[in-house]
């Protein structure tokens, strides 16, 4: 491949802000009651193929993927419960985080103290409903507003509860995108599809994910990008037991949720600790202005977990606004559209769209005159107007460019030891490139794993 071909491959997302289109979307999806299985995750997917094309993967109930089995798949069609009047005290058709997720059909007449043990409250938040999963251990429930319960009480005799669910044999279901950029080295960004009406957790995810598919896709990218849209934990697992081959491919990678609230940035290391990811957020997030909450890699949390097991250790981080389970909102009712807005979406696209701009121009260089400096005033490339802080900053990456520029040391090197902002370093290698002072490598910096 030539170098005018791979310096021509960037993502060129800078300056885009995609908010407005991104929290449309995530407000379209907010409505749809998905699961790990089933019609809504299918649902999902059809809205999100009006955006970019996807292709559809369905393994069946019964098979094995890594130590795991595809479970039944589960389909909802109404729940409730009603006092003797015939009035929906609890009612799936307003939220759907009333039913427990995955839970088993019923339909019968009880009094509360039958029915007790199997409400789910938030005593400490008494007007919101919590979401609760019963994935993999057959059980029925309703999740309400203690005040809900409270009413519940009031009323006293027999209630009709009702949930109209199915638990057959079916299909896991996810979708995936590939956009082919010039080499077939890919960043992997996934997100999962399996939360109900919580709007950051995980709307804002599966929203801004496509949107950034959808203006990647009509872009030259040196990189491949590899899109997956899966169901949490069971959907990784499944995508990682049925790509073997594609996986060997990945050299950079992202999980995307909570990406629409207030709060953050929040960024979780790969398992590797200081893969190219990781310092590409970092040179993104820890600048002035910004208070991130960078955390080292720990086995718990999305689906970076499973991307980073020990048997594949795939350098793919997390990138949140707020950390999971530290805000109050989180799995629960609060977690509406109005949790979420246009600003921090765009803001949220914007930071991912800058690490991938890095990684997309990250290169080593060869220092083609490299005993003294060569001259670059007569070359038009060092600025001599004394006090304009630009022009020193300019001329001080290009000395560090040329110094540092001896085939062993990539941009992102060069940018975390002068203590410089990547783009400033990006730019003078670019020009020094352009006046023949410097050759690539070929090795495409740290990416090159």
């Amino acid at each position: 491949m030539s170098q005018d071909a791979v310096a021509g491959a960037q993502p060129c997302l800078a300056g885009i802000d995609p908010g407005k289109e991104i929290y449309a979307l995530a407000s379209e999806l907010y409505p749809v009651c998905r699961s790990i299985t089933g019609d809504g995750v299918r649902t999902t997917l059809d809205i999100l193929e009006r955006h970019i094309p996807l292709e559809r993967h369905e393994l069946p109930t019964g098979t094995k993927v890594l130590d795991w089995e595809i479970p039944r798949e589960w389909n909802i069609a109404d729940a409730y419960i009603k006092d003797a009047d015939g009035n929906r005290q609890v009612d799936f058709r307003q939220s759907n985080l009333h039913v427990l997720n995955y839970c088993t059909p019923i339909h019968r007449r009880m009094d509360l103290d039958a029915l007790r043990p199997h409400i789910f409250t938030l005593p400490d938040q008494p007007e919101l409903i919590p979401y609760r999963t019963s994935y993999y251990a057959d059980a029925w429930g309703f999740c309400m507003s203690q005040n809900q319960l409270a009413v519940l009480d009031s009323i006293g005799g027999e209630f009709e509860v009702c949930i109209d669910s199915t638990l057959e044999d079916g299909a896991l279901t996810w979708g995936e995108y590939l956009h082919r950029g010039e080499i077939a080295d890919e960043i992997l960004l996934s997100t999962h599809i399996c939360h109900p009406s919580l709007a950051n957790d995980n709307c804002s995810g599966l929203a801004l994910q496509t949107i950034l598919a959808k203006l990647l896709s009509g872009r030259t990218t040196r990189y491949s990008y590899r899109f997956l849209f899966v169901p949490g934990t069971i959907g990784a697992i499944a995508w990682l037991s049925q790509n073997d081959a594609t996986v060997q491919h990945i050299k950079h990678g992202l999980v995307l949720s909570c990406v629409g609230d207030p709060g953050g940035p929040t960024y979780k290391k790969s398992r590797r600790g200081n893969a190219p990811i990781d310092r590409a957020m970092g040179q993104v997030l820890c600048r002035p202005g910004l208070k991130p909450k960078v955390i080292d890699f720990f086995p718990y949390g999305y689906d970076e977990r499973q991307y980073c097991s020990p048997g594949f250790d795939l350098p793919v981080g997390l990138f949140q606004r707020s950390q999971f389970g530290t805000f109050p909102e989180y799995h629960t009712s609060a977690d509406n559209l109005s949790f979420i807005s246009a600003a921090a979406l765009g803001e949220s696209f914007r930071w991912i769209a800058e690490a991938l701009d890095i990684l997309e121009r990250e290169r080593t260089y060869l220092n083609l005159n490299p005993k003294g400096e060569p001259q670059l005033g007569r070359r038009g490339l060092y600025a001599s107007v004394g006090g304009d802080k630009d022009a020193a900053q300019h001329n001080m990456a290009m000395l560090w460019v040329l110094n540092l520029s001896d085939g062993s040391h990539s941009l992102l090197d060069i940018a975390e030891r002068s203590k410089l902002p990547f783009d400033t370093i990006a730019a003078a290698a670019d020009a020094l490139h352009d006046h023949g002072l410097l050759a690539d490598t070929g090795a495409g910096g740290c990416g090159a794993e």
